[in-house]
């Protein structure tokens, strides 16, 4: 294993050293793939743009991260710079493998090229991933398998998702609301319950080299677990909630548009700086409860209150029906 580590050092000492010039704009690539573009983003499309393709791209992304941040905590694999200090151009405190910036834009941007039903776009998007991927290697926090197991993880997420509209969504959408609910509420429950079997299964992490990056590892991977499954439960509930309750609009003047992002995105920004100041790092039997309740408000804030504050200040209208039809189960469905 360590020839192979070896092999990923060397190749992302070649990119560094060949190309410096491109430091400034791998930065730029890499940063689009982080949490807080994706935040500045996916809210945009779902409150301005179209409501159904924002609810699609917000759940995969949430569902993928989550994904994601188990898949790292239970390979333990190391970063890059772990091995050498010199080739990290970035912060990352997390384990390396797979990368989920690649898995991430992955699974939204070809469910984006999917929903567009324009075949010219794949070339394109599959251009950028090939970028982001080289990014994370130039920068010195991934190998380059970790890029391409992030690019087939997020290929896996997005198939499930496509499976699972082709073959539940309109059964899902014709449930009664409770229903609805509990299925929102058991995926990333299950998630959880086997995240934490595993875990339990593995047990403590083996020696290795870079041991001094374990324990900070070990805790952001714990971290970063807990607030998934609390954003995904939350957007989760939130928008099955108000598709049925609130039925907000994403249309209207393009005046309204601007403020209804701008409105929601300031206080979804002031939950998440409010997130940051007030919880603590450890112990992690206060942190964790307190990061999965703070993240699963911030992502009802996106989902639920943000539209129904919306309506209520008629900066975006209503739609007169639910948005789904309601039929009860009979002893042959």
């Amino acid at each position: 294993m360590e020839e192979l580590y070896q092999l990923g050092l060397a190749l992302t000492k070649l990119a560094q050293q060949t190309y410096p010039q491109l430091l400034g704009l791998m930065t730029f690539i890499s940063a689009l793939g982080d949490e807080v573009f994706f935040l500045l983003v996916l809210p945009a499309v779902y409150w301005c743009l179209n409501k159904r393709l924002g609810r699609q791209l917000g759940y995969i992304f949430l569902l993928s991260a989550l994904a994601n941040s188990v898949l790292k905590n239970l390979l333990r694999q190391p970063r890059p710079f772990w091995l050498d200090p010199e080739v990290q151009l970035r912060e990352a405190d997390n384990y390396g493998l797979p990368s989920g910036h690649v898995q991430n834009m992955t699974a939204v941007l070809l469910l984006l090229v999917i929903w567009v039903r324009r075949a010219v776009w794949l070339l394109p998007a599959l251009l950028f991933l090939l970028l982001m991927a080289f990014s994370r290697m130039y920068l010195g926090v991934h190998f380059i398998w970790d890029t391409a197991a992030g690019f087939f993880a997020g290929l896996i997420v997005l198939s499930l998702f496509l499976l699972w509209q082709y073959w539940f969504a309109a059964r899902f959408a014709n449930r009664i609301l409770g229903r609805r609910l509990l299925i929102m509420v058991i995926v990333p429950s299950l998630l959880a319950v086997t995240y934490l079997i595993a875990l339990l299964l593995l047990g403590e992490p083996d020696a290795a080299p870079w041991a001094s990056f374990i324990p900070a590892a070990e805790l952001v991977a714990h971290q970063d677990v807990v607030s998934a499954v609390g954003a995904l439960l939350g957007f989760g509930i939130g928008m099955t909630i108000e598709s049925s309750r609130v039925r907000m609009r994403p249309d209207g003047p393009v005046w309204k548009r601007v403020v209804r992002y701008g409105l929601g995105m300031a206080v979804a920004l002031a939950i998440r700086a409010g997130l940051d100041a007030v919880i603590p790092a450890e112990p992690e039997w206060i942190a964790l409860p307190l990061r999965f309740l703070g993240h699963l408000i911030l992502l009802l804030w996106i989902s639920l209150y943000a539209p129904w504050t919306f309506v209520r200040l008629r900066l975006a209208s209503a739609d007169p029906e639910s948005e789904v039809h309601i039929t009860f189960d009979t002893p042959l469905s």
